[in-house]
């Protein structure tokens, strides 16, 4: 594949669109870190050196340098490498558990959205307790500002990023270089934190803390947070781009732990060490800092949003989530969706959220759980597909990388009776109705029965030769044309309902990420044809479109729908989620004054 010239243009959009989640890390990273264990120089050096080094082999090895060279069409994401992985798998089991760990992933991910946002919004905020005149403002009221940005900036989705989204990237290089610039300009008090590069001090640390050391690893893990976007965004923005600004953020960021580290050297009684570190060294320019961080961490929000509404959508149409409303806000970038009911159960989350934890340090005791958990299950999928393609060197090191991913994950299973079960419950929710959809779906397509089509076109050929047909083209939705499903033979048979052109429209969603191709198989009988639609299952089209370029000027639309008769718990569940899902004809958009719904009463 030949790789577009990386531009300086390219590489700012990557620092807007991917990096803002792991670029405000150092708002409340080392704060939560020193909240927890004393600010002594042995353990300032190593904490660093575990920042250091945690930033280096997760982030740079197992993302930009191996996760980041694994995608199909340059798209990467946990979907990817599951979809990358399931065809050199041979065992149903194996087919079976990778689709699985690949749902704990996706809503692992949702539960990190959720904290992202309170964490990120929060700990800013909290800055204005620095400034003069607002030293003895209230949580209460850090929290209402923290709930109003948060309202404010789910109202906008609906509208769309794309008029704002071009201020991103300048916003958050301009973040880069304060955090780079008021490092650097810390260290200078305390030249000794440079040696933390030294991977040694987090090795002692470890070694001569047992278990504190070990679970302190939890809190370190939080600045890595974000990690996910840098490989689920490649496919928007390429891989080099990202990978060149990551080279830039890096520096920055570790200029900025250093600085860190130097300063609470000199004041171990500082309790929110990012903001006092700016305000004694430049007081001047400490509120124009803290517009900057709360900028940022809105920018860090809003590529958590984004990449939410895209899990969601690769979820439904890889069939694993439920049919919902999206709107496209933007008639240039495809990325750009916005599924309503995902957007409004975030931003209650995100309030619910706020209000238990009140502030960003309570928050860092449930954050990290999740991130962690994804971290682990993409290392899983890397170093399996690397075993499979008989790469042993790059096997090693990602194998070598899953155990560090392992250690995290462990390390932050002591939050969950701290605040970490929230995240849990948050992932359940969606585990739970994704889990419920796909075996309700697998019954309810057991139970329908769907018709073979040789059988069916026996009857076809019978009626349409005998009945007096409607002049015009009627148009059927099939998942596959080989099985038709039950309310097209009773449209035909039982209702004796046929045109004079039948089309069975059959959109099937392909193994890779985009492309889109269409076409008439051959007419299968007079009267009867099948038109068969292509798509990457991140593909975003219009079929109204495509059946236009096609040449098909239909006079109806027919689509099946069911009616669930049940008494079983489960099933009432999928039940009610069926019902609030938009049909597959609603769900692209197709004419309403030419669809008609036939229902099919099913006990299950």
């Amino acid at each position: 594949m030949t790789t577009a010239p990386v531009t300086f243009s390219g590489i700012l959009k990557s620092m807007g669109l991917v990096f803002g989640d792991i670029g405000t890390s150092p708002i409340y990273a080392l704060t939560a870190i020193f909240f927890l264990i004393p600010p002594t120089q042995q353990n300032i050096m190593g904490i660093l050196s575990l920042i250091i080094w945690t930033l280096t082999l997760l982030v740079t090895f197992e993302y930009t340098y191996l996760a980041m060279h694994l995608g199909k069409k340059g798209e990467g994401g946990t979907i990817v490498l599951k979809e990358i992985l399931l065809p050199m798998l041979k065992s149903g089991n194996q087919i079976a558990f990778v689709s699985l760990i690949a749902i704990v992933g996706i809503s692992l991910f949702i539960g990190d959205g959720v904290i992202t946002p309170a964490i990120s919004i929060l700990s800013a905020v909290e800055g204005l307790h620095l400034v003069p005149g607002f030293q003895n403002t209230t949580q209460m009221t850090i929290m209402l500002i923290a709930a109003v940005i948060a309202i404010g900036l789910f109202m906008l989705q609906a509208r769309g990023t794309e008029r704002v989204a071009f201020a991103f990237g300048p916003i958050m290089g301009l973040w880069f270089i304060a955090l780079a610039g008021f490092g650097l300009f810390s260290i200078f008090s305390a030249p000794s934190v440079l040696l933390a590069i030294n991977p040694m001090y987090g090795i002692s640390y470890l070694l001569h803390h047992g278990l504190e050391g070990f679970l302190i690893l939890s809190s370190v893990i939080l600045c890595a947070t974000g990690t996910e976007a840098l490989y689920a965004d490649m496919g928007h923005l390429g891989r080099e781009p990202i990978i060149k600004a990551w080279y830039i953020v890096f520096v920055a960021l570790a200029c900025n732990y250093l600085g860190q580290g130097a300063f609470i050297m000199n004041h171990p009684e500082a309790k929110n060490i990012l903001f006092e570190m700016v305000f004694a060294n430049a007081q001047l320019l400490y509120i124009p800092f803290l517009i900057l961080s709360i900028a940022a961490t809105v920018i860090a929000s809003q590529a958590m949003i984004s990449g939410l509404f895209s899990i969601v959508y690769q979820g439904i149409t890889t069939r694993i989530m439920p049919l919902l409303r999206i709107e496209y806000t933007s008639p240039q970038l495809r990325s750009q969706i916005y599924i309503d009911i995902v957007n409004w159960l975030l931003l209650f989350s995100v309030l619910i959220v706020i209000m238990i934890f009140k502030s960003s340090n309570n928050l860092t005791l449930a954050y990290g759980l999740a991130v962690s958990a994804d971290m682990a299950i993409t290392g899983l999928l890397i170093t399996w597909i690397l075993l499979k393609r008989g790469d042993i060197v790059k096997t090693l090191l990602a194998g070598s990388l899953f155990c560090i991913n392992i250690i995290f994950l462990l390390a932050n299973f002591h939050k969950i009776p701290y605040g970490g079960y929230w995240s849990l419950i948050i992932a359940f929710i969606p585990f739970c109705i994704i889990m419920i959809y796909v075996m309700g779906q697998k019954k309810l397509a057991a139970t329908l029965s769907p018709i073979p089509l040789d059988d069916f076109l026996l009857k076809f050929n019978d009626v349409y030769n005998s009945v007096n047909r409607i002049s015009g083209t009627a148009l059927y939705f099939a998942r596959d044309f080989r099985k038709l499903p039950q309310y097209v033979s009773r449209i035909m048979f039982t209702n004796n309902i046929v045109y004079d052109d039948n089309i069975i429209v059959s959109i099937i969603r392909t193994e890779q990420p985009f492309g889109v191709t269409w076409g008439f198989t051959r007419e299968i009988t007079k009267g009867f044809s099948i038109f068969e639609i292509y798509l990457g299952y991140m593909e975003i089209v219009d079929i109204s479109k495509i059946l236009k370029e096609a040449e098909i000027d239909e006079k109806t639309i027919f689509y099946g729908m069911e009616d669930i008769i049940t008494t079983h718990v489960v099933w009432r569940i999928f039940a009610a989620i069926k019902r609030l899902s938009p049909s597959v004809v609603q769900f692209y958009k197709l004419p309403s004054d030419k669809i008609h719904g036939v229902v099919t009463r099913v006990d299950m």
